[in-house]
């Protein structure tokens, strides 16, 4: 992106969001890549960049363990991989295997399942491959610390051994030496000491020509002397020989191996990238949840849509100071395409308008911004902004004709592609002749299909914005009951600059106020007041909108819980009727088995009976006697005590009785050969000819 002037990613503080995220950063590489933070104009690299932020994001936030925890900072070991001849230390070899290792876990990590659901961070590694001879190389040669191991090659293990031989040998000698000259009281302390690399005893000054050998130095008090004895020379000569050829053999292997590895350096910076990329974007998405970052939509045209929008270094500072911070949505589009922003000062205007350049030149870095998910943002080429007093010094310029030397970049270079912030437009002349060359600088951006923000407090530019189509007027709301700014952004209307409430609120003599308000356009005084009350007035519509909202959620979820309520209690009424069905069929049934039992009874008496007319007559009382009745159910009884048949034709209105389960309702409605009977609460339609009409019965006298 072509940022005018230079200085407007200092303007717009992008510069601190780069020192923000370079702190999250652990390796040189994601620090370097976040102090040169670039501003993406293809949409194919704002998306991947935006997509690997957000995976990585949600890898946190799930607690989802990925293998990059090797802080590895090895330019200058790969650097050397790349010169003939070069040799890496064992210490340096273990950090080039840690980095192949690393290599190796992050390709186990991506099995088939992950590298669908995290594709972008995937990407990163796509183009290359894990080599596993760089580690078997290296374990060959160096051991788990970082030493050449005895059997890196044939001539190191013998000089090894040798080596050990000698030590040994030294060893024995030297302890003879120690307890002979000990007895004899020479010794000024009895552990050994080394001096230049050669092993020697420490006597007491006074007695250091009673010993034989080389005379290595004194101690700083002068009362010891360290004395290699001449018995041991010859072999800490040999010893001395021996390191030198294993330091020798050591270089060699090493250099050699170095040479081996030097077919993998191009591979091996391949992968110190790799690790140093995914540092990157886990910083970005570290970054992301401390500024609540989301992902928005990104087009592949100039737009801005935001919804929820908030400037991410306030959002910081507030959160620590335990503020408040407010939101902004803004809209620019083919048919908005500037905002011009007025209101009082110190309301917000400036800052709303730096909200939207820095979200903007963050997500074209491929940060998560922290908007609501619903916002949309374009891509554009060129970003201008003009904020603040720019007069120059150097070139004995006023603050108007810098003013002017902007905008009339602003207007030579503007195109379709073009975002821009102009604060104050049209300031630091006199308003009327200011004012006119606002609104032809604005025209002029308009014409350019141009989109941008302008904030201001003249007034012929907000009636124009009311007028032309492709500019809307935004205003900064303000309470002026409480005089105090609500940092809000209203779009569609022009805002009052509030000059004499803020004049009262700061307490100056209300005698001033005045003359200055007789000194002031009675129209445009009057205009400014109206402004104030209308937007005073929107406000509270705004309120009452809200509260009318409220209400009818509220009423929504009464409503919804008076339903469930309803539903609860039909259910409750048809499960009583089931339940009264079912203990009448219960008591039918058990009267059919106690009807089967007598008959089987009868049957088996008949064989034996002489008197065949006895028992024909205790069938017949079994079968048709008015016991019967004996059968109905306890509810029948109680119906029968309370309601009194009557008979007679059926019609809407009347209490009617189910013949089958002796429920008692009230007749509806009549639909040919069926009544619908409201029983409860109930509605049921039953068959005309099982209904039967009853009233109740008059209550007898106590």
């Amino acid at each position: 992106m072509k940022l005018y002037p230079e200085s407007a990613y200092i303007q717009l503080e992008f510069d601190k969001i780069r020192d923000l995220l370079k702190k999250y950063c652990e390796t040189d590489y994601a620090q370097r890549k976040a102090a040169e933070l670039r501003i993406h104009t293809q949409k194919r690299f704002i998306d991947a960049e935006l997509r690997q932020s957000y995976e990585f994001k949600q890898l946190i936030q799930n607690a989802i363990h990925f293998p990059n925890d090797y802080v590895l900072n090895l330019a200058k070991e790969l650097k050397l991989l790349s010169i003939p001849g070069a040799l890496l230390t064992g210490e340096q070899l273990l950090q080039v295997r840690k980095l192949a290792e690393s290599i190796e876990k992050i390709f186990r990590w991506f099995d088939a399942e992950r590298k669908l659901a995290y594709e972008g961070l995937h990407a990163v590694i796509k183009d290359t491959y894990y080599e596993k001879a760089i580690i078997a190389l290296i374990d060959e040669v160096i051991d788990e610390i970082g030493q050449v191991k005895d059997s890196a090659s044939p001539e190191l293990k013998e000089i090894r051994m040798s080596l050990y031989r000698k030590r040994n040998e030294l060893r024995r000698i030297f302890d003879k030496i120690v307890a002979k000259l000990n007895k004899q009281g020479y010794l000024a302390e009895i552990e050994e000491s080394f001096m230049n690399g050669r092993r020697v005893i420490a006597v007491f000054a006074e007695q250091k020509r009673a010993v034989r050998g080389i005379l290595h130095g004194e101690s700083d008090s002068r009362k010891t002397a360290f004395i290699e004895p001449e018995e041991t020379m010859h072999l800490n000569n040999e010893v001395s020989g021996l390191e030198h050829e294993e330091r020798k053999e050591i270089d060699r292997i090493l250099r050699q191996l170095t040479a081996k590895l030097s077919a993998h350096a191009g591979l091996l910076a391949t992968y110190h990238a790799v690790i140093g990329e995914y540092d990157f974007i886990r910083a970005k998405a570290k970054f992301a949840l401390d500024v609540h970052g989301a992902f928005p939509v990104v087009q592949d045209k100039a737009q801005v849509h935001l919804v929820n929008a908030y400037h991410p270094l306030l959002y910081l500072y507030n959160k620590r100071a335990q503020k408040q911070t407010y939101p902004v949505s803004i809209t620019l589009n083919e048919n908005q395409r500037i905002l011009v922003v007025s209101g009082p000062n110190a309301g917000g205007k400036t800052v709303t308008m730096k909200t939207v350049g820095l979200l903007q030149m963050m997500v074209q870095s491929g940060l998560l911004v922290p908007v609501h998910p619903d916002s949309e943002f374009g891509i554009f080429k060129q970003l201008m902004i003009h904020i603040g007093d720019t007069q120059s010094l150097e070139f004995e310029l006023s603050t108007y004709s810098s003013h002017l030397i902007h905008m009339k970049y602003f207007m030579e270079h503007a195109n379709g592609k073009t975002l821009f912030f102009i604060d104050e437009l049209g300031s630091g002349s006199d308003p009327n002749l200011g004012g006119a060359f606002a609104e032809v600088i604005l025209l002029e951006l308009l014409k350019k299909h141009s989109y941008g923000i302008v904030t201001t407090h003249y007034l012929n530019l907000k009636v124009m914005a009311g007028k032309t189509h492709g500019i809307v007027n935004g205003a900064m709301a303000f309470d002026e009951r409480n005089l105090l700014p609500l940092f809000q952004l209203v779009v569609g209307r022009p805002g009052s600059s509030y000059t004499f409430s803020i004049a009262e609120r700061i307490g100056l003599d209300k005698r001033l106020i005045n003359q200055a308000r007789q000194m002031v356009n009675d129209d445009q005084y009057r205009l400014d007041k109206l402004l104030n009350r209308t937007e005073q007035d929107l406000r509270d519509l705004a309120k009452k909108d809200r509260e009318l909202e409220r209400l009818i959620k509220e009423n929504e979820r009464l409503k919804k819980e008076m339903e469930r309520v309803m539903d609860k209690e039909k259910h409750r009424q048809q499960m009583n009727v089931l339940r009264e069905q079912n203990k009448i069929s219960e008591e039918r049934i058990a009267y059919l088995k106690d009807m089967e039992r007598k008959l089987k009874q009868i049957t088996i008496e008949w064989k034996k009976e002489e008197d065949k007319q006895k028992l024909i007559k205790q069938i017949n009382n079994l079968l048709f006697n008015r016991n019967e009745k004996k059968a109905v159910s306890k509810i029948q009884k109680k119906i029968d005590s309370k309601y009194q048949e009557i008979g007679g034709e059926i019609k809407t209105g009347d209490k009617v009785k189910m013949k089958r389960n002796h429920q008692v309702g009230e007749v509806l409605e009549i639909k040919g050969r069926r009544a619908v009977v409201k029983i409860g609460l109930l509605p049921m339609q039953v068959e005309l000819n099982d209904l039967v009409v009853v009233k109740e019965k008059e209550a007898t006298a106590g």
